[in-house]
């Protein structure tokens, strides 16, 4: 049971589940290669970077098991169909093995189940065998209703994961958006392919973590967090984990904390 797990051994599988992420705006190439450099050293799940930085970024981690994600339609979710679908493209011809898309929530909250669709349905199709992170922006839709609508409109259009958030809106992960998403992902469990959880934005300690584990496992079985089904978000987290750890390797990440 995760709840009887020591700190050491919630840091130990946070950090496996980590995307360790910055979506900075003013970031550059240097710190992107240093947050590969920084993963691959420390084991993380995956990085999640601007698109213009995949490239440089897959080949740097090219001998590494680190898996290279970014975002398209990010952050506004307004984007059209076509464009994100070529970005789509491009960011895997790059060496991306993880598209985060933003589901198109002011479109779905106004009730054009259409634009959101072609979207979500555009990035699937140009991902290929890639994995797609459906982001439904869960502090924006509010009502737990609609965050369960969001996120089952999610899966039926091939999402692996539902992620809560883009961490650039007022309202990131909270409680409440992470057990309804989990709660939608065990309703459909048995009719779909396996879909996971990305808890993101806002999450930069163990005991947060712990939480989104232990939340996790109480909906959908013991052992279920694992990096093919559960990721976080985040980079602050990072540190704590190697706190925690007794690793710290003095690198300041919370300017990468989105």
């Amino acid at each position: 049971m995760s709840n009887h797990l020591s700190d050491a051994d919630v840091a130990s599988l946070a950090l496996a589940c980590l995307d360790l992420t910055d979506l900075g705006d003013d970031t550059t190439l240097e710190a992107n290669l240093a947050l590969a450099e920084r993963a691959a050293r420390h084991g993380t799940a995956a990085v999640c970077v601007w698109p213009r930085f995949v490239k440089p970024v897959a080949e740097a981690l090219a001998q590494s098991p680190v898996r290279v994600a970014t975002v398209v339609n990010f952050p506004s979710g307004d984007e059209a169909a076509t464009d994100v679908a070529a970005m789509t493209e491009q960011a895997i011809a790059d060496g991306a093995d993880e598209i985060d898309v933003v589901l198109p929530y002011r479109a779905f909250l106004a009730g054009d189940r259409d634009a959101a669709e072609a979207v979500l349905d555009a990035v699937r199709g140009a991902a290929g065998d890639n994995d797609v992170k459906v982001i439904i922006e869960s502090g924006e839709l509010q009502d737990v209703a609609v965050i369960r609508d969001a996120a089952r409109f999610a899966v039926s259009h091939g999402a692996q994961f539902v992620k809560t958030s883009t961490g650039k809106t007022p309202v990131s992960a909270t409680p409440e958006a992470a057990e309804a998403i989990l709660g939608v992902l065990e309703s459909m469990r048995e009719s779909v392919e396996p879909v996971g959880f990305k808890a993101s934005g806002g999450i930069r300690t163990v005991d947060d973590a712990r939480f989104y584990i232990e939340l996790s496992e109480k909906i959908m079985g013991d052992g279920w967090v694992r990096p093919s089904n559960f990721r976080f978000g985040a980079s602050g987290l990072l540190d704590d984990i190697l706190r925690v750890l007794g690793q710290g390797d003095g690198t300041e990440t919370s300017t990468y904390n989105y």
